[in-house]
């Protein structure tokens, strides 16, 4: 059998499906996380940038480079296990540490990455947390303290996941030294791979949440010009209904509302839409861990639907409101350019028509012209024929008068024939 010729990027759509593996992580065990995002432009980066920042980490403790262009990275550092993600916005950082801290969510454990090596990354830290795994104590009491101890009680979200396997709790809430906080009680049976699966789940729900939220802020940012935007659009709608102003300045205003919202829809198109996707991947990480409710706690999905989902929503209204008001402007523009075009057409008859009525004046005047000036030409020829027949008159023994009298009327058929040959040569 002659050999099947692949597609050149075969393996890679085959290998890229597997290319990012869930850590599998021994309880007890802390993780690091921490997402690093440029303030502007962040989609356009030069990537380069990132992946020496992670080289300069890998460097200080002398790990294995990736390679030049990978967009993820799996290494050790020291005791840590470092898993490294680039992404359209933002680059991530997660590290693993075997055993426990001397205390929950020791803000000395984020001494993993060197503090200069912090104040040099190319970027501003979008989110950052601590993740405490240990064993689920028999005695629900126990979950219950640790849980009041280390999270806010108003807003804390806490499940049990993948069938009762674990239960995982957080507050979504910046602690004083700068970091979100996460528990994970997890049963003796579960294995390391689902628990390495559940702690990268939270930590994408945490990251993409806050990343959905840029959505947020974006919409408020201008909700003030889009209000004041909708009464400039209102107002000329109304005076092209009900106003005296001429059409030409209301259609030039229209125009101008039309590019500012063109204007606002070309600088927020890439952040909603990027909210869009964030706010699907957080919904659907959370489907993926098949909550139940704790001892009548919410769940994580409750939390968002209370705190998170609003804000989703309004920024879907503004997204819509823009939209719409894009579309009113639109068909207002072309109603009032129809408008303009029709009237415009009218006058074009009306000029027309004078054009026509002129045109049949002028045909009237070059008629009496052209009658005129067969008078006058058939005057001076009959003068000029007259001297040329004054001798002949006397030979046949006719006065002048009467021979010039003659040759009027030949003369004159003549000129006449003569200048309607030239004008119809002319036409």
């Amino acid at each position: 059998m002659p050999p099947i010729k692949d597609h050149p990027l075969r393996y890679d759509l085959a290998n890229e499906l597997h290319a990012r593996p869930f850590p599998s992580l021994e309880v007890p065990c802390r993780a690091i996380y921490l997402a690093i995002k440029r303030q502007s432009d962040a989609a356009s980066r030069d990537r380069g940038e990132d992946m020496a920042h992670l080289i300069d980490l890998l460097d200080r403790h002398g790990a294995q480079h990736p390679k030049p262009d990978a967009r993820h990275y799996a290494g050790r550092i020291g005791k840590a296990e470092i898993k490294w993600e680039l992404h359209t916005e933002f680059v991530t950082y997660t590290a693993f540490i075997p055993g426990l801290g001397q205390t929950a969510f020791d803000p000395r454990d984020f001494a993993v990455f060197p503090e200069d090596w912090l104040e040099a990354m190319p970027g501003v830290r979008m989110t950052s947390a601590l993740i405490r795994i240990v064993e689920r104590p028999a005695d629900p009491a126990q979950v219950r303290s640790e849980l009041g101890e280390w999270f806010v009680t108003d807003s804390i979200a806490v499940s049990s996941m993948l069938d009762g396997g674990l239960v995982a709790a957080g507050d979504f809430r910046i602690d004083p030294a700068g970091h979100q906080r996460f528990a994970v009680f997890v049963n003796p049976e579960v294995g390391a791979q689902r628990v390495g699966r559940v702690v990268q789940r939270i930590c994408e729900i945490e990251v993409y949440k806050t990343m959905a939220m840029l959505g947020f802020t974006r919409v408020s940012a201008i909700r003030a010009d889009l209000t004041r935007i909708d009464e400039n659009l209102t107002r000329l709608s109304t005076e092209m209904t009900h106003g005296d102003a001429p059409e030409e300045e209301v259609l030039k205003a229209l125009l101008g509302v039309s590019a500012e919202l063109e204007t606002v829809q070309a600088q927020s198109a890439f952040r909603l839409s990027a909210t869009a996707a964030y706010e699907a991947l957080v919904n659907q990480r959370i489907a993926v861990l098949r909550e139940e409710r704790f001892e009548g706690r919410q769940t994580f999905r409750e939390f968002m639907a209370r705190r998170f989902e609003p804000a989703m929503r309004t920024v879907k209204s503004s997204e819509k409101r823009l939209a719409d008001m894009s579309a009113r402007a639109m068909r207002a523009g072309e109603l009032l350019r129809t408008s303009v075009e029709v009237k415009r057409s009218a006058q074009n008859q009306e000029i027309l028509a004078s054009l026509d009525k002129r045109a049949d004046q002028q045909l009237q005047l070059q008629t009496t012209v052209e009658g005129l000036s067969v008078v006058a030409i058939s005057y001076y020829a009959v003068s000029l024929v007259g001297y040329l027949l004054y001798p002949v008159a006397e030979a046949v023994g006719v006065s002048k008068g009467t021979l010039t009298a003659l040759a009027v009327i030949p003369v004159a058929l003549l000129v006449w024939f003569g200048i309607r040959r030239i004008r119809h040569s002319v036409h």
